[in-house]
């Protein structure tokens, strides 16, 4: 069985470029006196701490326990088949999100005053992510949100 050279130099270049799309994982994010990191100017961006709207999404509101719904978005998440926790700590979430070829950074803060909680998402290279990281948050927020008479 012949395999043409072209074909396997594309399938070299592609076996080599595919992990440069995951990037490094960034050191600037983490919660910090209850404000996530701020989005960069690039549209690839969604933070409900944001305050322009290109940027900004609104956080996840919940009733009852703050404890018991940020359990519950755990679940949510670990539900998921694209997204693995990197760091949790006490009412703190940071969560790699995969599509085909690239990861995506997530973070999650409980607000236990304002009784949301705080989101941000990212792509970690390129420029625009084709509002991708809007539309995964929000497919969150849907499954996260109460059914029936609420939580």
């Amino acid at each position: 069985m012949r395999f043409p050279l072209g074909r396997l130099f594309l399938t070299g270049l592609l076996a080599g470029l595919l992990p440069a799309c995951a990037g490094d994982r960034p050191t600037n994010l983490g919660a910090r006196e209850g404000v996530l990191s701020p989005c960069p100017s690039s549209p690839n961006c969604v933070s409900s701490q944001a305050a322009d709207e290109r940027h900004r999404i609104e956080p996840l509101p919940f009733m009852g326990d703050p404890d018991a719904a940020f359990a519950r978005l755990k679940g949510v998440l670990a539900a998921r088949g694209d997204t693995t926790i990197i760091e949790e700590t006490p009412g703190y979430l940071r969560v790699e999100l995969r599509t085909t070829f690239f990861v995506d950074d997530g973070e999650f803060l409980l607000d236990r005053q304002r009784r949301v909680i705080q989101v941000r998402s990212a792509s970690r290279i390129g420029y625009s992510d084709l509002g991708k990281n809007r539309r995964r948050m929000e497919e969150i927020r849907r499954a996260f949100a109460p059914t029936g008479s609420g939580s």
